[in-house]
């Protein structure tokens, strides 16, 4: 008898690892916390789990946009541009007198005219996002180049700091912004039914326009979703160096996309949780942070990080197989 439980235990975990991999997912961000703790004694210290956290709530952001992309089928390779073009504007506004907040919301209206252009040529063009995205990978930044002629821009005010570096009640302003913009998505994609029709496009889009849903419509809506929370994450990082760079967010796609896969979104669209994206995000930034511990080189690093992308696709790709038979 309690052999039998025991199995039904077994059976029931695994039930739910199948139908909910963002737990998986958890379970292995404890696993390797735990294993960076013997690794590295640094690890545990509070200047460098703080420097984690700052570090993981860039590339979060920017994953939270990227998850209702993935979720609708869709793909965007242009957020990392998106971060470099929104926070040299931003930056370039302040140095020419622009107010804060006015030169925060030029950069966040930047996202947002970037997500548009990507989201017409996708939705109404019906051109590939793969090829859309990837010249928009090119576009900003290449602005970006000619704008500051390759260099960084800085002197900006020093009340434009708390972004990047402040701190509210202990909490670093970063974090603050990035759990309010998962709050923000988490409230789209379960509680509104714009989150629903996103499920439904990924699962199946062409069930879903005959069903009489502006298919269209909100194929354009994720994709400007996306180019917000991008911009959001270009102006941390601007306030965080207090400079805008034209060569940053190069590289930031990938740690968007590994991070909405980590967490258990299936890259074919339709599955996936939010919160499994945040927890994928921690999982790099530890994983990051626990290889520069360990004096790990940056180029293997990337061959790393490059396998586990691999692997996590893999592993999603198989699921969605064994479903379909």
């Amino acid at each position: 008898m309690q052999v039998k439980h025991n199995a039904q235990n077994r059976e029931n975990f695994v039930h739910q690892i199948t139908t909910k991999p963002e737990l998986l997912s958890l379970i292995g961000l404890i696993l390797m916390c735990v294993a960076m703790t013997f690794i590295s004694s640094h690890f545990l210290t509070l200047s460098n789990l703080t420097n984690v956290a700052r570090q993981i709530s860039i590339n979060a952001i920017i994953a939270s946009g990227m998850t209702m992309v993935i979720l609708t089928g869709g793909i965007d390779l242009s957020v990392g541009a998106i971060v470099c073009i929104s926070g040299t504007l931003s930056a370039g506004a302040m140095i020419y007198g622009i107010p804060v907040s006015l030169s925060i919301g030029i950069g966040l209206a930047v996202g947002m005219v970037a997500g548009i252009i990507n989201g017409v040529f996708i939705s109404y063009a019906k051109m590939p996002a793969f090829i859309v995205t990837l010249a928009m990978m090119e576009i900003p930044r290449g602005s970006a180049l000619l704008y500051t002629g390759g260099y960084p821009l800085g002197g900006l005010p020093k009340e434009f700091a708390i972004i990047g570096r402040g701190s509210v009640l202990g909490i670093q302003t970063p974090i603050l912004i990035m759990f309010a913009v998962y709050a923000v998505t988490y409230i789209v994609l379960n509680h509104l039914p714009v989150g629903r029709y996103i499920y439904a496009i990924g699962g199946n889009e062409e069930a879903t326009r005959l069903s009489g849903i502006r298919v269209k419509k909100y194929k354009l809506f994720v994709y400007i979703f996306s180019g917000i929370t991008s911009a959001i994450s270009g102006i941390v990082l601007c306030s965080r160096l207090m400079s805008g760079q034209p060569n940053s967010g190069s590289g930031f796609e990938l740690d968007a996309i590994a991070a909405v896969i980590l967490g258990g979104t299936s890259i074919s669209g339709g599955k996936g949780h939010i919160w499994g994206t945040l927890i994928g995000a921690m999982i790099l930034g530890v994983l990051n942070n626990g290889l520069n511990l360990l004096g790990v080189s940056p180029y293997a690093q990337k061959v790393l990080k490059g396998m586990i992308i691999l692997f996590a696709v893999y592993i999603s790709a198989t699921r969605q197989n064994s479903k379909l038979e």
